[in-house]
C-alpha cells in the first residue's frame, strides 16, 4: 500500500531522513518505533504530503505520488492523524466529523443560493454517517459538545473518527497512545483492530508504547539516524541486539526495559 524508496530529507546540515526504504502491505497494521530523533515524524510528514523529498520516492498503492500534497493525497485514500490532535476546537465533534467529506455542494455559493434542497439532503446524509462512525466509536455522547473541551484520549478518536468518513485505504497513526489513559487506549487499540479486520484498513502506526505495539503491529520497523535498522516481529525486535543499543542505549537494564514494554 505504501512503498517508499531511497528517502532523504534535510534541515540545513542534518538529514533527518537519510537514504530510508521500507514497504506496507496492503491489509497490514504495521508498526514505526525508534528512539526520539530517529526521523519517523518526519518520514509520516513526507508520506502525508507535509514535507517533500530533497531525493527518493513515494508510493501509495502503485502510483508515484512524490511532492503530492496532503489534500490530493487525502483524496487519494491517504488518511493521518497527528500526536497532538488538530481538532477545530470551536465546532461540535459532529461538526468536526461532517467537514471531512471533500468537495461538498453546499461549500459553492451558487449551490448554497439556488439548489438548497440538494444541498440540504446531501448535508443529511453526511450528517446521518458521522453519528453511526461516531456510535461504532461509542463516542456519540459527547457529538454535540465543543471538540475542544474533550480530553487528550476523546480527541485521539475524534481523530480516528474523521478518518473513517472518507473511508481510507491508509491510515498514519501517530503516537496515538500519547496522553491517553490505559483504559481508553485499549479502546482505541480495540477499534483500530476491528477497523483492520472488518473493513480492511491498513495503518501505519508510530508508537512508543511498546505494549501497544505488540498488541497490534506485525511487522514492526525500527529507525534509527533516518534510516530503516530492522525490521521483523515484535520478539525479533526486543531479541535484536542493535535495536536494544540504538533504542534503549543498550546494556542489561535497556534488555529488561524493552521485554517489559518500555519506550
Amino acid at each position: 500500500m505504501i512503498k517508499v524508496e531511497n528517502l532523504v530529507k534535510r534541515f540545513g546540515g542534518i538529514r533527518a531522513v537519510d537514504g530510508c526504504s521500507l514497504a506496507v502491505a496492503k491489509g497490514s497494521v504495521t508498526g514505526l518505533i525508534g528512539p526520539n530523533g530517529a526521523g519517523k515524524s518526519t518520514l509520516f510528514n513526507i508520506i502525508a504530503g507535509l514535507l517533500a523529498p530533497d531525493q527518493g520516492t513515494v508510493w501509495l498503492d502503485g502510483e508515484d505520488v512524490t511532492g503530492w500534497p496532503a489534500h490530493r493525497l487525502f483524496r487519494k485514500g491517504l488518511a493521518r492523524t497527528f500526536q497532538i490532535a488538530h481538532e477545530f476546537g470551536r465546532m461540535t465533534v459532529l461538526e468536526n466529523l461532517m467537514a471531512v467529506p471533500a468537495r461538498q455542494s453546499g461549500e459553492r455559493l451558487v449551490n448554497a443560493w439556488l439548489r438548497w434542497p440538494a444541498v440540504r439532503r446531501e448535508e443529511k446524509g453526511i450528517r446521518l454517517r458521522a453519528e453511526e462512525v461516531l456510535a461504532q466509536l461509542r463516542i456519540d455522547h459527547v457529538k454535540h459538545e465543543l471538540a475542544g473541551n474533550l480530553s487528550g484520549g476523546q480527541k485521539k478518536l475524534v481523530e480516528l473518527a474523521r478518518t473513517m468518513m472518507w473511508q481510507p485505504k491508509v491510515v498514519l497513526l501517530d503516537e496515538i497512545g500519547a496522553g491517553v489513559n490505559r483504559t481508553l487506549l485499549a479502546e482505541i487499540a480495540g477499534e483500530i483492530e476491528r477497523l483492520n479486520r472488518d473493513h480492511g484498513y491498513t495503518f501505519f502506526v508510530i508508537e512508543h508504547d511498546m505494549d501497544l505495539i505488540a498488541r497490534l503491529c506485525h511487522p514492526v520497523i525500527v529507525m534509527a539516524e533516518g534510516r530503516v535498522l530492522m525490521q521483523g516481529s515484535m520478539a525479533d525486535v526486543r531479541g535484536d541486539q542493535a535495536v536494544i543499543e540504538a533504542y534503549l542505549g543498550g546494556g542489561k537494564s535497556g534488555h529488561d526495559g524493552v521485554r517489559r514494554g518500555a519506550a
